[in-house]
């Protein structure tokens, strides 16, 4: 996509909030990697993709800064709908913290910080929706676990399925680009799913969970 073009989309899509640009704004100047931050387009998309799916408990594995998590609670339509986001880097806790406290959605936001498989175990609930945008060397880890927490019809979305190309680069063989690979095999011979690719950014896969098996 060309830089004209995307500017074209964001004037044509909902406005970035105000508390979301003063977000992105700072995990580009504070933050490694800020590049990872979902950005306006994504942000608009997952929120349009909650109101869609409308779930109760969500799940995202992987908060970073909390851009994506926030836009996520902004698509809930439940009054008890929720988000419970885990981030393993203890150092990115009080940037969250900060910018959440600052955000209008809030209290539908409980962040945790820890290990995925130690914390979900004491939640002890199932979830409508997994967002997965955590260590792509780990994906597959991070579906096994997904897809046991995951109620039947219940939607995973995978970010960086696509890994700036590099999926079909056969020069490509670092850690990641291994982790992406095996991810996508795997859930694109899972008979337990319903599964699409869509080219956004980085890749973004839509992953259903079929109730049941013909």
């Amino acid at each position: 996509m060309t830089e004209e073009l995307e500017e074209y989309i964001l004037r044509h899509i909902d406005a970035e909030p105000e508390h979301l640009r003063r977000l992105d704004r700072d995990t580009h100047v504070r933050l490694l990697y800020p590049r990872m931050c979902s950005g306006h387009l994504q942000g608009r998309l997952l929120k349009m993709l909650v109101r869609m799916i409308n779930p109760q408990h969500v799940l995202e594995l992987g908060t970073y800064s909390g851009y994506a998590t926030q836009c996520l609670a902004e698509g809930l339509l439940r009054d008890e709908a929720h988000i419970d986001t885990i981030e393993i880097d203890d150092e990115l806790e009080d940037f969250i913290r900060q910018h959440l406290s600052q955000s209008p959605v809030a209290s539908r936001i409980t962040l945790h910080i820890g290990d995925a498989v130690e914390i979900l175990s004491s939640l002890n609930r199932q979830f409508d929706l997994i967002y997965i945008d955590a260590n792509k060397r780990d994906y597959i880890t991070y579906y096994n676990l997904a897809m046991a927490h995951l109620v039947p019809g219940g939607f995973i979305i995978a970010d960086n399925t696509l890994w700036d190309g590099k999926v079909v680069d056969p020069a490509s063989h670092d850690p990641q680009t291994r982790g992406i690979r095996a991810f996508n095999d795997q859930v694109a011979s899972d008979p337990r799913v319903e599964k699409v690719i869509l080219p956004l950014r980085d890749g973004l896969t839509l992953i259903r969970k079929v109730a049941t098996l013909s």
